[in-house]
């Protein structure tokens, strides 16, 4: 039961950005995936990536209340890597067939789909925002990311007051919307 209660500590840790959460968990995980990946045609750098593109995922699935892990952390994050790593073999062709590894794994196909298809939104909507231009870049980039107030928006892009950004603003999102949906539907 006491492991029962560290896997749920961790996973709360990790759901809070706790370092030390997360450090615990790349050392009892790590090497189980990197000795995988090395014994199935991949080296050391491919590993880590790999590992790491698991941990987002959990991580994600952590941060939302609904997600309730069934299994211990290990087996979750083996599943994930070696999902992510098998296709990564069959996009490099070199996917022989075999595997040599653990056998226990749990279902995470339909996890891993959503978080590549947000990683490809994501893509589509760096893409988007980089053929914006300025100042609507700067401005959507102040709002959104840097969380700045519209009245300090007009002060720093020269605006007369805060509704003149306000309005900027959202023609910046439009025109945005518009590149992004125009690259998303035809799956660029």
């Amino acid at each position: 039961m006491k492991g029962d209660t560290n896997e749920q500590a961790l996973l709360k840790g990790l759901a809070h950005n706790d370092s030390k959460a997360i450090e615990i968990i790349y050392k009892e995980n790590f090497n189980m995936i990197q000795s995988f990946i090395l014994n199935n045609n991949g080296s050391y750098d491919e590993a880590r990536d790999i590992f790491q593109e698991a941990m987002i995922a959990l991580y994600e699935k952590s941060q939302t209340d609904s997600f309730v892990l069934t299994c211990q952390i290990k087996t979750y994050l083996y599943s994930v890597c070696r999902r992510l790593w098998l296709k990564r073999l069959q996009q490099m062709g070199r996917y022989t067939g075999s595997i040599d590894g653990f056998e226990e794994t749990v279902a995470v196909e339909d996890d891993l789909e959503n978080h590549e298809k947000r990683n490809a939104e994501f893509a589509i909507m760096d893409r988007a925002l980089n053929s914006l231009g300025e100042p609507c870049k700067s401005l959507l980039q102040g709002y959104y990311l840097k969380k700045m107030d519209m009245n300090a928006l007009a002060a720093e892009f020269g605006y007369t007051n805060a509704d003149n950004a306000k309005n900027q603003k959202y023609k910046c999102l439009m025109r945005l919307k518009k590149l992004f949906f125009s690259q998303y539907n035809i799956g660029e």
